[in-house]
């Protein structure tokens, strides 16, 4: 079975990548990660490519390992793997607490990560990996500054994996957007 994969599927940018997929990868089904188990249901009924919600806490350790398990199971042929899942807070660092950092890096950078290496076995020729990025990655960001930290992450880490990729035929890319009006503010 041929799939494509979106974490943080449930809003924003991942939400939108779900919808958008079926006219440009052909894959039987389209697997959605994130928290919130309603809204991935949902999207069963909005796209015309099968959809199997997988309610997993990409901050949650044990989350990998199900995952892991699922795909050994499964054994799909994964075309694409879209790492959306994010969030940032807005603010004076100082006003920020620690544990929202934390948060941030685990989410933005180490699930990012472990997504990567648990669906590269599972890859081929041809795959492809995308990265949401963000235009913070470019330089410090007052207010910011974990968030644009953890995007100056995925951008190096993108670009290296991307050039040890090079002669397996799978590409990874990181996009870099601007602001882009979706949930992401209600939380930041």
């Amino acid at each position: 079975m041929s799939i494509a994969i979106v974490t943080g599927a449930s809003s924003g940018m991942g939400k939108e990548f779900v919808y958008q997929l079926g006219n440009y990868v052909q894959v039987d089904a389209i697997w959605v990660i994130a928290r919130r188990e309603e809204a991935l249901k949902a999207l069963q009924e909005q796209v015309s490519v099968p959809v199997r919600p997988i309610c997993l806490d990409l901050c949650k350790e044990e989350s990998f390992e199900t995952f892991a398990k699922l795909l050994a199971e499964e054994k799909p042929d994964i075309k694409l793997l879209v790492n959306a899942a994010g969030f940032g807070k807005f603010g004076n660092f100082e006003n920020i607490p620690a544990e929202e950092d934390y948060r941030m890096i685990d989410l933005n950078c180490k699930a990012l990560v472990a997504m990567t290496r648990l669906c590269l076995p599972y890859m081929k020729t041809g795959s492809h990996i995308l990265q949401l990025d963000s235009l913070s990655a470019f330089q410090p960001v007052p207010y910011i500054a974990t968030y644009g930290a953890t995007k100056s992450f995925v951008l190096s880490y993108t670009r290296a994996v991307n050039r040890e990729l090079k002669g397996s035929g799978i590409r990874m890319m990181a996009m870099n957007p601007g602001w882009v009006k979706t949930e992401f503010f209600d939380h930041a």
